[in-house]
Order: structure tokens, then C-alpha cells, then sequence
């Protein structure tokens, strides 16, 4: 069982929240959304509020299947960080659900840096102090001058436990290049640190020949926090591009 939230009116957009976070993620851009004549699925993810949670070996695709179940028209499928792996193998496993791909704050293939992967990891423990984990929070995940208490709270450990297993029982590689079949929409935080400022010309090479990118200055992996309506702006005018 998935706890959806669904709102609006119109095309729809798929918004799929990062490792081991719930969909109050977006409780910032899906207003903006609905009003811009959208509407918004939004699921939490297994093993959040009434999600149950993800079976045994569960990989990817699984994950996608849920989603893919809760498209009654072709959608633009979102994916925050961790969630832009699920949103690619949607669009790989049900292309026919798809009208086109965005990727927030995502890795393109490259890794992350071990020493921000340290933060990150503290970013989820939440036996250390705030202060402590405000350190790991403004370091990986936030550009400087903006407040990294607003994600202190709502990671959900064992829920990123499940979904990193999830990525690592996922084989094959054919979902990565989304942007081969897809129009895809790459929104790069200028700031980020998990996923570093790919070139435009990275992007593609990584992504495929229909993948356009976007930087929002000002912002960092959380970004959604950070820059709520330059996200909007840069989904709508993504949509509103499509057929």
C-alpha cells in the first residue's frame, strides 16, 4: 500500500523525493504547480507515513512499478537527488507512461567526494547532536548563507538502508541514458557538493542527445528548500515545451 497525495488539474508531473526522505519535501513547489494548471502525484516513498515498506529484495524497478501504477496519462516523471534513479528506470520500464524526465540536484554517473560522503552519512544519524548534524547538513547539502535547520528534521534511516539495497540488487544499465529517449530536464544546483556542476556537454554524454540542462544559482543538493520558485519556473517551462 502507497500513501499518495494527489492535487490540480491538468498535464501531471510525478514528483519523487531523495534518499530517505518523505514527500514534505515538495510541500514547497507543489502549490506552485497546481496554481501554474498542473497536477501532482506525489507517493511517499516505502516505509513512510502509510507507505508499507519495501519488500526483500526489492530493486528499482519495484520501486518504479509503484509509481507506474498511479500514472493514468503520460506524466513528467521528477526525481530529487535519489529520486531521479527511480524516475529514470520509470521511464525505461513504461516508456509509454512518459512524457518526459527531470532531474533535481542529481548525479549524472560520477561519484561523490568520500570526504562529503562523511556528511552525508551524518546528515542520517540522529543519535548525534543537532549541532553536529547541522554541520553535516550545511556542508553537503546546502549552499552557504542559507539555513540548514530547516532539514534537521524528516530522514528516515532505515528507509535509505532499503533503498540503497534497493540500488544495488538493480542490474543493468540501460535506464541511465534517460535522455535518449526522453526529453529530460537536468536542474543543476550551482553549489552542489553531493552532485558537482556538470558541463552541459557532460550532461549529455552521460544522459543522451534530448537532455537539456539548467543551473539555479544560489543553492545546493537540498535545493528545493533553497530555491522553491526557480524550480517551478524551470519545471513549468519544461512542461509547458513538450508535446
Amino acid at each position: 500500500m502507497l500513501d499518495v497525495h494527489e492535487a490540480g488539474q491538468g498535464p501531471c508531473l510525478v514528483l519523487i523525493p531523495s534518499l530517505g526522505r518523505g514527500q514534505e519535501d515538495y510541500d514547497g513547489i507543489a502549490p506552485g504547480l497546481v496554481a501554474a494548471g498542473f497536477s501532482v502525484i506525489r507517493a511517499e516513498p516505502r516505509g513512510i507515513g502509510g507507505s508499507t515498506p519495501a519488500a526483500a529484495g526489492a530493486t528499482l524497478h519495484d520501486l518504479a512499478a509503484d509509481l507506474a501504477a498511479l500514472i493514468r496519462a503520460p506524466a513528467i516523471v521528477v526525481g530529487h537527488a535519489f529520486g531521479n534513479w527511480i524516475a529514470r528506470v520509470l521511464a525505461h520500464d513504461r516508456p509509454e507512461l512518459v512524457r518526459g524526465v527531470a532531474m533535481l540536484a542529481a548525479l549524472t554517473g560520477t561519484g561523490t567526494d568520500p570526504a562529503i560522503r562523511q556528511h552525508i552519512n551524518g546528515s542520517f544519524d540522529p543519535s548525534l547532536p543537532d549541532a553536529e548534524r547541522l554541520v553535516h547538513l550545511q556542508t553537503a547539502y546546502f549552499a552557504p548563507g542559507h539555513d540548514a535547520r530547516v532539514w534537521l528534521p524528516g530522514w528516515h534511516p532505515a528507509v535509505a538502508r532499503a533503498q540503497r539495497a534497493a540500488s544495488a540488487a538493480t542490474t543493468g544499465t540501460g535506464w541511465l541514458r534517460a535522455g535518449e529517449r526522453h526529453p529530460l530536464l537536468y536542474v543543476a544546483a550551482a553549489q552542489d557538493a553531493i552532485a558537482p556542476l556538470p558541463s552541459e556537454a557532460e550532461v549529455r554524454a552521460a544522459l543522451g542527445p534530448r537532455a537539456i540542462r539548467v543551473v539555479i544559482e544560489d543553492a545546493g543538493h537540498a535545493l528545493l528548500p533553497e530555491q522553491p520558485q526557480a524550480v517551478i519556473e524551470a519545471l513549468v517551462s519544461f512542461a509547458r515545451s513538450l508535446p
